[in-house]
């Protein structure tokens, strides 16, 4: 189970990671013009940047914590923020009709769901 856990953590990390990097660097109207990032078209430039700050602050919280063994108890909670930002992240694509990211989020949801449980009740740190 724990490794389980750790391979869940860093897949969700690594998306993390590089969505929030990509956020920060491409300009907005980049963004706009992938695939699943047309709802960048309504979002100014200051939240996109945010929105990606905070995805590579959850990446760091879903591993820093643990490996370096100070307050590992912010595993699970950064990855019941990163549930919540899914749920958001699932609005915005629906209001979109942008359905293939739709799966996407369900799918990190789900990783993140696993990791919350996990490390809170059946493997905690």
């Amino acid at each position: 189970m724990n490794i389980a856990l750790w391979i869940c953590a860093g897949l969700l990390a690594a998306v993390a990671l590089f969505g929030g990097l990509t956020k920060i660097v491409v300009p907005k109207e980049k963004l706009a013009a992938a695939p699943g990032g047309g709802w960048t078209g309504d979002a100014t430039a200051t939240f996109v940047k945010t929105l990606g700050a905070l995805e590579v602050l959850a990446a760091l919280g879903l591993t820093l914590p643990a490996v370096l063994d100070i307050a590992p108890f912010m595993v699970p909670v950064t990855a019941v923020c990163w549930i919540l930002l899914m749920i958001g992240a699932m609005i915005t694509h629906l209001r979109h009709g942008d359905r293939a990211a739709l799966i996407a989020n369900v799918l990190y949801l789900a990783l993140a769901l696993f990791i919350a449980v996990g490390r809170f009740w059946l493997h905690p740190f």
